[in-house]
């Protein structure tokens, strides 16, 4: 039986969303071969955001459809694959010749393989992890550290090796196993407490104060999580945890992870 949820058809609200974001993404190449690297890092940020409202409008008003599915990825591609390779480029990833075009391959092939693995695992995927860095959060990580090093008028001669690193560092996580929250189990609905919305105030205040070091620190921190969170919950790392297809006794070992959850939520329910 088809999915009812996804039908045939082009619907405006969302793919006008999704448009936004690629406009942006292709906007920060421009500005990048322009010479203005903080606004080129700061679009790409601003595609983040439309890239987040876009599958969400389409389920709030039910217009989600295998077209709007398809031109999302293609977004996805531009925006958060060659925008921030390209920027990277463009600001310091040149000054090291055939090895900074090599680390700017590196991250939109590994983008590319992200989201291909992405979607044709979607149906079967947990929906608690994503498998591998999430191409949008690599992007942020490589645009984040090109407007800091713009913003503070750092000398991009001096760290293209750093750039090198972390280019291909996020090309090579998105499409490791490493496993990353995804945070869709949360309940956006649910009541909190006063200390949670003052929290989140808290953190928009201190994001405000230096945006462009504090999304770097957070989306890095979020990196680093992911070879953490696989490495505390396996007893033994193996090279299936990290690359490749996952063996049959880490996708038991998921099923039983999987069960377990929601049994501990069941029994919450319960009390």
């Amino acid at each position: 039986m088809p999915d009812q949820n996804k039908r045939r058809g082009i619907y405006l609200l969302p793919n006008l969303l999704t448009t936004a974001g690629l406009f942006s993404g292709f906007y920060a190449i421009v500005a990048s071969m322009n010479g203005d690297f903080q606004l080129a890092a700061i679009a790409i940020f601003v595609a983040m955001v439309f890239d987040g409202l876009d599958g969400r409008v389409a389920r709030l008003t039910n217009t989600q459809s295998d077209f709007g599915a398809e031109y999302d990825s293609m977004a996805d591609i531009v925006s958060f694959g060659i925008a921030p390779a390209l920027v990277a480029y463009n600001w310091a990833l040149h000054d090291v010749g055939k090895l900074g075009w090599l680390a700017a391959f590196i991250f939109v092939a590994g983008g590319a393989l992200r989201l291909a693995r992405f979607n044709t695992a979607i149906a079967t995927a947990d929906k608690r992890y994503f498998q591998g860095l999430a191409i949008p959060s690599a992007a942020a990580i490589v645009a984040g550290l090109v407007w800091v090093g713009a913003k503070y008028e750092i000398d991009p001669t001096n760290v293209s090796l750093i750039v090198v690193f972390f280019t291909i560092a996020c090309g090579l996580l998105m499409v490791s196993n490493f496993r990353y929250h995804s945070f869709k189990d949360v309940d956006w609905r649910d009541n909190v407490n006063f200390i949670v919305l003052l929290s989140v105030v808290l953190g928009f205040v201190i994001v405000a104060t230096a945006p462009a070091v504090v999304l770097f620190v957070l989306f890095t921190a979020y990196a680093i999580s992911g070879p953490v969170l696989t490495i505390k919950n396996v007893s033994k790392l193996k090279l299936e945890h990290v690359l490749g297809d996952p063996s049959e006794d880490c996708k038991e070992a998921d099923k039983k992870e999987q069960t377990d959850a929601k049994s501990e939520k069941s029994d919450s329910e319960k009390k």
